[in-house]
């Protein structure tokens, strides 16, 4: 069945929420997170306060809106995977093929708009605390795809999203030392198959059972 293009009501409520963001990280990384105010990036954008609120329930929203594509990113990946391909491989597919591509959601970037993002978002102590809330829904969604009994299902999920964040991590310790994506590539795909690897030994019992139930 194919998907229905969205209708132009739909396109312009997604622009008018890029555009929102895009100018909220800018003033943002102009001036600082807390110097500016809601109320300057809905001036900014030309949009009312109120109409602001209806795209974004809070400010932080306005910087992790990047991250709500990604938000369920796992579970769709394990939900559209090949016959006959388990969820772990499929993740791994996914997670190596986001290395050569250079995803910033890899660690593996150093553009270098995505660098200052990163900076503003890290560096900003109540967008971390707001990003806790989306890693928990996309460990919830991914839980909910692997199948099984919930709580090993949620185990399993918190396991596969630790390892994922840890090698993103790494990634971006060395990308902000300095050395460059390429450089780093390589070591970039051993860690990924390394970390996979021991899920695969240690997750294998668990998903296996989660198949079959």
């Amino acid at each position: 069945m194919t998907t229905p293009p969205p209708s132009l009501r739909e396109l312009k409520k997604r622009r008018t929420r890029e555009t929102l963001s895009e100018t909220a990280v800018r003033l943002f990384l102009e001036r600082g997170y807390d110097q500016v105010s809601v109320a300057e990036v809905a001036a900014a954008a030309e949009v009312s306060k109120p109409t602001l609120f209806r795209y974004f329930a809070a400010k932080e929203d306005l910087v992790l809106h990047r991250f709500a594509d990604h938000e369920d990113e796992a579970a769709r990946v394990v939900a559209g995977r090949a016959a006959g391909e388990s969820a772990l491989e499929a993740l791994r597919r996914h997670f190596l093929a986001g290395l050569e591509r250079r995803d910033p959601v890899t660690g593996l970037c150093d553009h270098p708009a995505v660098l200052a993002y990163q900076r503003l978002l890290y560096g900003t102590p109540a967008l971390v605390a707001r990003l806790y809330g989306y890693q928990e829904r996309s460990e919830k969604a991914l839980a909910g795809a692997l199948g099984g009994p919930e709580f090993e299902a949620r185990l399993a999920a918190g396991q596969i999203v630790a390892v994922q964040r840890v090698l993103a991590q790494e990634n971006g310790r060395r990308i902000a030392a300095g050395e460059s994506a390429d450089a780093i590539a390589a070591d970039a795909v051993r860690a990924a198959e390394l970390g996979f690897g021991q899920l695969a030994r240690g997750l294998r019992e668990t998903l296996e059972k989660s198949a079959t139930e």
